[in-house]
């Protein structure tokens, strides 16, 4: 009987442990996916300010595609435009995030994935573009905010489904 009340009490401190542990990630995923959504969102909206607020002022971008890295601000300056052709309707585009893989704690993330991205020009042509992701974030003043966005190579459609 002591051994089944032993092994019992060992299994209920195993098991509050991980509940404690599972939390705190349960409130981070939240805390990001409401990120990722205002992302989404300032895309759909052209909403450039907000956009730029999701970012890092010391942010990095990596290009898997070019070989390159530059400060995300530089990247942001050459996507304005197309922040305000949205805004002002004569462009439509929005982007739409899935992962594969979530780790982080309460004030760091590394969340690896695809995105689409996807744009309607004034002529009616639309663009797809699936690629694949990772992104470092860090939590500053209760906000996340991305310091590198590693775009590291182009996807297809089958492989976004699957995600």
């Amino acid at each position: 009987m002591k051994a089944i009340l032993v092994a019992a009490l060992a299994f209920l401190f195993r098991f509050c442990l991980l509940a404690d542990e599972a939390a705190p990630d349960t409130v981070r995923l939240k805390q990001l996916d409401e990120y990722w959504a205002e992302v989404s969102r300032a895309v759909g909206a052209g909403d450039f300010t907000a956009y730029e607020a999701t970012c890092h002022p010391e942010g990095v971008l990596v290009s898997g595609s070019k070989n390159t890295t530059s400060p995300l601000a530089d990247a942001l300056k050459r996507w304005k435009k197309e922040f305000d052709a949205t805004r002002s309707g004569g462009m439509k585009a929005s982007v739409t995030f899935k992962f594969s893989r979530r780790l982080g704690d309460a004030t760091t993330a590394h969340e690896t994935g695809m995105f689409l991205y996807s744009a309607t020009g004034a002529d009616g042509k639309e663009t797809r573009e699936y690629i694949h992701f990772e992104g470092l974030l860090v939590k500053r003043d209760g906000r996340w905010k991305i310091l590198m966005e590693y775009q590291k190579s182009k996807g297809t459609r089958a492989e976004f489904e699957a995600l």
